[in-house]
């Protein structure tokens, strides 16, 4: 490590609480798909600030956009009406079938405007003793008291955090049995992610989701989708749950809206959206004007430049070269999952020293569950990128026993 490197971590350590397990990594900056530290040297990029620049880094057109719309108007709260809020309003609700939406800043902050929601509904619309979610194991849905008791995880995340907030239920992935089981006449929602990322890259079976949107009719609640990585083009239509061919009552976006500055969503049916009235939910900073402005930004680019069906074939590319890295390293790669450009491969050696060689080569990705390497470029990536990729993967498994 340089003595930059070694500069910024001695002084990150007098400055910040120590929350992150930090990659050995100082970026200094970045541009499409690459990133640079201190001395200059070039990374590529596999992670995208975890799945959030799906336009790739310091894009020049969301820089203009950004710098106009702060010499307007940048923050006034919401108490005021504000038309880059409805700009984008409009042009996110033109490419799913919800017809509200509520802005936040942030995927948690999301999740728990849609938990809210699904209760209030519930109580005020319904007048129903409804207030349970049900959620499946290993997913993850935030880090505020309430979404992490929905997270299906256990471990560190939720460790010295007690007591957890009640009305929430965890499954297991894929028994349905478990799911009718879980059902009651307090239920109010079941809160899915169509692919679960930080869970290890797992789609739903399609199957497993007919039976849950059946359940859901069947028991008279709501169906919650969890899009906060997902959505936004990244598997390869503009919503993971369109895959499917399922509308949501409620669904939730963030990560990649704004392209990297802080924003989220809460998305729902007109119906679902009588839940909220003037008072029952607010945010200060949500749908401020530049964040407004650049989301709107970035959904004419995804749909302008075909992401989603860009992301899909990029997906498969990378599938057909992750097989052939397969059968030529047997034993080391047990196979690859995922949907468009959210991508895992699973691993059957060691997870997190395929994950050192890869960054000591300059090459960035994440490791989601100790053996899966979570494949999530910008969605602009080339298939130059994409080889290049693969070719380091497979020098860093030459190294490495079965």
């Amino acid at each position: 490590m340089s003595k930059k490197f070694d500069a910024i971590v001695k002084r990150e350590k007098s400055l910040l609480c120590n929350t992150y397990g930090r990659y050995p990594l100082a970026v200094s900056r970045a541009s499409g798909c690459r990133l640079y530290d201190l001395d200059g040297e070039e990374y590529l990029d596999f992670l995208s600030g975890i799945a959030v620049c799906s336009l790739g880094h310091s894009r020049a057109d969301l820089a203009q956009v950004m710098a106009e719309q702060a010499t307007k108007l940048v923050h006034v709260s919401n108490l005021f009406y504000q038309e880059p809020q409805l700009d984008l309003a409009e042009k996110l609700l033109g490419t799913c079938a919800a017809g509200k939406v509520f802005f936040c800043n942030s995927g948690a902050e999301a999740n728990e405007g849609a938990i809210k929601l699904a209760r209030r509904y519930m109580h005020k619309v319904r007048n129903e003793d409804r207030h349970e979610i049900i959620t499946l194991e290993k997913s993850f849905h935030g880090r505020t008291l309430s979404t992490l008791t929905a997270t299906g995880q256990s471990g560190p995340i939720k460790d010295g955090f007690n007591p957890l907030p009640e009305g929430f239920v965890t499954v297991p992935f894929g028994n349905v049995n478990a799911l009718r089981g879980a059902i009651n006449a307090h239920t109010a929602a079941i809160m899915i992610e169509m692919v679960q990322g930080e869970g290890g890259v797992r789609p739903l079976p399609s199957d497993y989701v007919a039976d849950i949107v059946a359940l859901c009719k069947e028991n008279g609640i709501l169906l919650i989708v969890d899009e906060v990585q997902t959505g936004l083009c990244r598997t390869g239509r503009f919503w993971a749950h369109q895959h499917y061919g399922i509308v949501p009552d409620i669904f939730t976006s963030a990560k990649a809206l704004a392209n990297g500055l802080p924003m989220g969503a809460v998305l729902c049916t007109d119906e679902l959206a009588r839940g909220f009235e003037p008072g029952s939910h607010a945010t200060t900073f949500g749908g401020g004007g530049v964040v407004s402005a650049v989301a709107a930004k970035v959904v004419d680019i995804m749909l302008e430049e075909k992401l989603a069906e860009r992301a899909l074939a990029m997906g498969d590319f990378a599938r057909g070269e992750a097989e052939r890295l397969m059968a030529k390293h047997p034993g080391k790669i047990v196979g690859t999952r995922g949907l468009g450009l959210l991508f895992g491969i699973e691993l059957a050696c060691d997870g997190p020293a395929v994950w050192r060689g890869l960054l000591e080569k300059k090459v960035v990705c994440n490791l989601t569950q100790g053996t899966i390497l979570r494949l999530v470029p910008p969605l602009v990536v080339e298939k130059a990128d994409i080889e290049a990729f693969m070719n380091v993967l497979g020098e860093v498994l030459d190294t490495l026993p079965a």
